[in-house]
């Protein structure tokens, strides 16, 4: 019974929010509030909800912390040098901009910290989707899904949880992986070409100087610009802007002059104004060497993240805006990013406190490894790794990882199969799991990029599991799994 109600709960939980019936905040605490009745264990609802606020209160702290101290580095101008380097590679093409935003995703995934990366990747692609009105989803889906690639890092999380639950080495599980997730992020790249020619096609392709000329026009014919079915947009394409009035503003730029309206055209794009009261260029290389110092000290796991995050963001203040009225103006700036966040992962603690609290996670996983056929024995790894797609998805890392893959192992090892492979193939569901519901870092990416989840989950899905696929058949292809 447990497990059907769990069951039930999720899919309620992801038709609500898919069909946009309720918001994710509301959901995530009503649902498994009344399902917690359901099972009839209503009086034990605040005792589920405290258990689940407390595992996720050091995680709620660290994006309350992190978000004001990637907000006031990004308020600084320490990202402006990068983001410029993407606006140049880009050149307000749909596809180069896709490309640009899966590389920047997989690049600061580097440091093991999904809300870190997609508090940079958005606030370094953002401007551009918008001025070119491109699709948001197209970014959310692909940060996510090429942080989902990266996050099988060492000091990401899962790969350290299955070592721990079955006693390996990390090193052990991940360097043999390495060619496979090679695989998936190229995947990833070629997802993102797919995707940005899509929207290419969709949008056209302008030069940063026409797209920037066209915001001086009437708004009448700025509307026309990105809608992909104006016959008045200024495409490129030969003499499109060369000469003439093809470029929207009734005057040409060619020669130095448009090498020079496309070096600075990068400029114009909101989060970048070189005038900004905020920027402190004399400070470059302090918020650089300070950025530095704090990923360093987090992947050496020299103190916990939150504690990280909470001296880096005070250190940030202090130096940067000394007075205390400029303090409170930065903190303000970033007071509904912060709530927006804190406030979701709080009421995810009410989902998963339920889940676990009633039982039905283990239920729920119980019933999935019972109901493999006892013939799929000497294959497990390829069952553990089918299976991660989507029990990643539905239950947290630590639920799948010390819950449900022990078994699996045990049951591998009765035929012959590895720890080692079973632990390779967990990290399958990866690219999928940065999507769920019940991962944090996923309402920082949606509330930035200011999409709804629900359409981030419908677009997203069903290209993170066919990147997990693939990472499981280079897997296979091999010999790893």
């Amino acid at each position: 019974m447990l497990t059907i109600l769990g069951f039930a709960m999720i899919a309620t939980f992801l038709v609500l929010i898919m069909m946009k019936k309720m918001s994710p905040i509301a959901a995530l605490v009503l649902i498994p509030a009344l399902f917690c009745v359901a099972v009839g264990k209503g009086a034990k609802l605040g005792d589920y909800v405290i258990e689940g606020v407390g595992n996720l209160a050091p995680t709620a702290a660290m994006l309350m912390f992190a978000i004001v101290y990637f907000g006031v580095m990004i308020d600084v101008g320490l990202f402006d040098p990068i983001v410029r380097g993407i606006l140049r590679f880009c050149k307000a093409d749909p596809m180069r901009i896709v490309v640009g935003t899966a590389v920047l995703a997989a690049i600061v995934s580097l440091d093991g910290d999904g809300s870190t990366t997609f508090m940079i990747t958005v606030s370094a692609m953002y401007p551009l989707y918008k001025r070119l009105k491109m699709s948001l989803v197209v970014m959310t889906g692909v940060a996510a899904t090429a942080n989902g690639v990266m996050n099988t890092l060492p000091w990401g999380g899962p790969t350290a949880r299955a070592a721990t639950a079955l006693k390996l080495d990390a090193g052990d599980i991940f360097v043999p992986m390495i060619p496979a997730l090679g695989v998936g992020l190229l995947a990833v790249l070629l997802l993102a070409v797919v995707l940005g020619r899509r929207e290419r096609k969709r949008l056209g392709t302008l030069t940063l100087d026409e797209v920037l000329a066209t915001e001086t026009v009437t708004e009448s014919e700025t509307v026309l610009v990105g809608t992909g079915g104006g016959s008045d947009r200024t495409r490129k394409s030969s003499g499109g802007s060369g000469s003439g009035s093809g470029s929207g503003t009734g005057t040409g730029a060619d020669g130095d002059e448009a090498e020079d309206a496309e070096a600075n055209a990068d400029e114009g794009f909101k989060g970048l104004d070189p005038g900004r009261a905020t920027l402190r260029p004399k400070l470059y290389w302090f918020n650089a060497g300070l950025t530095v110092a704090l990923l360093t000290a987090m992947i050496m796991e020299l103190m916990p993240i939150p504690v990280l995050f909470l001296l880096g963001a005070a250190l940030a203040l202090t130096v940067n805006f000394p007075h205390m009225p400029d303090q409170r103006a930065r903190i303000a700036a970033h007071a509904d990013n912060v709530l927006n966040v804190s406030g979701m992962v709080f009421a995810a603690a009410v989902f998963t406190g339920v889940l676990s609290g009633t039982g039905m996670v283990d239920h729920m996983a119980d019933w999935l490894v019972g109901a493999i056929p006892d013939g799929m024995g000497p294959h497990m790894a390829i069952v553990t790794g089918l299976l991660s797609i989507p029990l990643t998805y539905f239950m947290s890392n630590d639920g799948f990882y010390f819950g449900v893959v022990p078994v699996l192992a045990e049951a591998g090892a009765a035929h012959g199969v590895s720890p080692l492979e079973i632990a390779r193939a967990s990290l399958v569901g990866q690219p999928l799991h940065m999507s769920s519901p019940l991962v944090p870092a996923v309402y920082v990416l949606v509330g930035m990029a200011k999409v709804e989840f629900g359409d981030h989950t419908r677009f997203t899905v069903k290209w993170a599991a066919l990147t997990s696929l693939v990472v499981l058949c280079a897997g296979l292809l091999f010999g790893i799994i």
